[in-house]
């Protein structure tokens, strides 16, 4: 039976295959500016820092820094790779911030406006200073 004939037989379309690979999540612009700052001021510090950071190489979690001297995993609200809406989704992300812990890692999540108004990277300054980096008091 051709096509056609079918189509006419049972009086509905063919199912149109679905698409296996979905597009990444797109970033908010608040999100993008604010990566861009905590970036810029990372280099300017000379902190030891990684970007889009996979910490278990099985799973497509990444967060958005890493800050190797703290072991700090630094994740700004508004990414493509933070928790959206729905239960999926939220359950999801408590797994990979169990894991993240499980693993040794400290978790810590930002806000844009955070970023942007220079306390993250006081707060980083003043965590490497307590760890004994020997950041100088006077550039806090």
């Amino acid at each position: 039976m051709e096509t056609s004939e079918y189509i006419t037989f049972i009086k509905k379309k063919p199912l149109k295959p679905k698409s296996k690979t979905r597009p990444l999540p797109k970033a908010t612009q608040k999100y993008l500016e604010a990566e861009e700052t905590l970036f810029q001021e990372l280099e300017e510090n000379n902190i030891g820092y990684r970007r889009k950071f996979q910490f278990e190489p099985t799973k497509n979690w990444r967060f958005d820094f890493y800050i190797v001297k703290l072991n700090l995993l630094i994740e700004i609200v508004g990414s493509p790779w933070s928790v959206g809406r729905g239960g999926k989704k939220i359950a999801n992300a408590f797994n990979k911030y169990e894991l993240a812990e499980n693993m040794g890692y400290t978790i810590e999540r930002f806000e844009p406006h955070t970023v942007e108004s220079g306390y993250v990277i006081r707060w980083i300054k003043s965590q490497l200073y307590v760890l004994g980096d020997g950041v100088d008091q006077e550039s806090l």
